[in-house]
């Protein structure tokens, strides 16, 4: 119902009529415009433009980007072009963002009627806005449709937040400790670990490439750099450096441990926080704020991380990563010939690429638990290669030939490996026809001699010296041992620096000799080492018992 006048907006109205219980009429106008054309004069209506504001218009014009989801190509996105074009002869936007739809778990676009829409609320509640945020960067790229599922989420959460906030617990576990202050220290002045130098130059790294790769708009890309190198952080350098937080004394090596891995915290934050504001304010707030009433209120308050070129060095880096994967290819061998980790042994051989110093030779010496490492040009001695025919690439070029290639590689396996190790490639005749086999072209197996286990890949081959001596053997034992009672510590709910007692029974001779000649002790905070058949939990340990028991002091 309509009361009173009606003022008219000239041009725009002339005439309005309606139909309603006082008996007017009502009647479109045919002079009303479509819709969309509002939209897309939004660059200059807003500011009310050519008619004021123009200083502010052409500051903002075109704007950096837009963004809106694939629908609006005909939609939004056109609208904005079109007029554009026609009054100022260029676009209205630098860049366009363009967002897929969202699916569900299986491809289907979400629908009502179909039950297979995910209410919103179920997710942000159990997983949170975070990890939903991060799903939706990390699982494909903006402009290609998402399948969604709670479980998906749960997945990127795992592999990225919750990485990222384990390796935060295990920073904050020790500083609570040894009540850690990092403003108390001057960073340029630590002395760093070889460890502590890769890490931050991994870090500085991160800080260039994801700045360049936002300026770009490269959201997925930059992300996933992200989960990469929290992964590393967690899994490689404070996995290797994790006993030198549990020292008594604040040494200088221990501080440098707090003081790099607290800088990787800080600057992770600064870097995660446009990507998942939440968990990165959260930090901040207990590594920085509370030690640094001085520091800006919010990370978000902080500018971006600046990369630092000091802390840049490629060819560690370089080197790192081999020894990252020479690391990986022995434990790899260790599985396979179900040796423990704990048990030490007496080399390692790689063949293959050599860009390892001193001191990552000391990391994969620790990390692969091997007295020794020896770089060999040659693999032969220890391993014979079995190689046979990818058929997917060699069956197109050489079909009727596949079998003689198949027994000519079964008999030159050796000579073909290292052709493919210095050469890329496998030159020869077969019946008359000129064969080039290429590694892609090649299904190449390792089969141990004797007393080895080898893993290869990417053109690095580890071999592990499987042999185990009497002193080997009382080393891993030794290990088990402090593995055991270190379980038995944390059952007990035991502090991390409670000194405590341990007890120990056995009838194995070697358990003994281990229990009363090794650094056990040392290792696991105990003040004695006690005989006594009394007390304790049995345990089984390469196939020999003993009986352990630990008490605090």
């Amino acid at each position: 119902k309509i009361k009173g006048d009606i003022e008219l907006h000239k041009p725009y109205v002339d005439k309005i009529e309606f139909d309603c219980e006082c008996g007017g009429k009502m009647h479109r106008t045919p002079e009303v415009i479509d819709c969309w054309y509002d939209s897309g004069s939004m660059p200059f209506a807003q500011y009310h433009y050519p008619f004021e504001n123009k200083d502010l218009f052409e500051k903002t014009f075109p704007a950096n980007f837009i963004s809106e989801a694939v629908d609006q190509t005909r939609g939004w996105f056109y609208t904005l072009l079109a007029i554009s074009t026609l009054i100022f002869d260029k676009a209205p936007f630098k860049n366009c963002i363009v967002l897929g739809h969202v699916n569900d778990k299986n491809g289907v676009k979400m629908s009502k009627h179909k039950g297979n829409v995910v209410d919103p609320w179920s997710v942000l509640d159990k997983q949170g806005a975070d990890a939903v945020r991060w799903y939706f960067y990390t699982t494909s790229q903006p402009w290609l449709p998402s399948r969604f599922s709670a479980e998906a989420v749960s997945e990127a959460q795992r592999k990225y937040l919750g990485t990222l906030w384990n390796t935060y617990s295990f920073y904050v576990l020790y500083a609570e400790i040894d009540k850690f202050d990092p403003t108390k220290y001057d960073f340029e002045k630590i002395k760093l670990s070889l460890m502590d130098k890769w890490i931050l130059s991994e870090l500085n790294i991160l800080v260039r490439d994801t700045d360049k790769l936002l300026s770009e708009y490269k959201i997925t890309e930059s992300s996933r750099l992200l989960a990469d190198f929290a992964d590393e952080v967690s899994n490689w350098y404070v996995r290797r450096c994790r006993d030198r937080f549990w020292g008594s004394d604040m040494d200088d090596d221990k501080i440098a441990a707090y003081m790099t891995l607290n800088k990787v915290l800080v600057t992770l934050c600064g870097l995660t926080a446009p990507f998942t504001p939440f968990i990165a304010e959260s930090i901040y707030q207990n590594i920085v704020r509370s030690v640094d009433k001085k520091a800006p209120i919010s990370i978000h308050l902080t500018s971006f991380p600046v990369c630092d070129e000091r802390y840049i060095d490629v060819k560690l880096c370089e080197g790192m990563k081999v020894a990252m994967e020479a690391a990986a290819l022995g434990r790899a061998a260790r599985n396979a010939a179900n040796i423990k980790n704990r048990q030490p042994l007496k080399r390692v051989l790689l063949c293959g690429r050599n860009v390892i110093d001193g001191g990552l030779l000391e990391v994969i010496r620790d990390e692969l638990n091997v007295k020794n490492i020896e770089f060999i040009s040659d693999a032969g001695e220890y391993v014979t290669y079995e190689v046979k025919p990818q058929l997917k690439t060699l069956g197109p070029k050489y079909g009727r030939l596949i079998n003689d290639i198949r027994a000519y590689l079964a008999a030159n396996g050796e000579h073909v490996v290292n052709e493919i190790k210095t050469k890329g490639v496998v030159e020869t005749e077969i019946n008359g026809t000129p064969i080039s086999l290429k590694e892609e072209d090649l299904l190449i197996g390792i089969i141990n001699r004797p007393g080895f286990a080898s893993e290869s890949d990417k053109g690095l081959t580890a071999i592990l010296d499987t042999e185990l001596t009497k002193e080997l053997i009382s080393e891993g034992l030794a290990r088990e041992l402090v593995s055991k009672l270190q379980t038995m510590r944390k059952e007990s709910g035991f502090e991390v620096t409670d000194r405590i007692v341990v007890y120990y029974s056995t009838k194995s001779p070697e358990i003994k000799e281990v229990m009363e000649k090794s650094a056990i002790a040392k290792d696991v905070l105990a003040d004695k080492v006690v005989y006594d058949d009394g007390r304790g939990k049995t345990w089984s340990i390469n196939g020999l018992d003993v009986k352990l028991g630990v008490e605090r002091v």
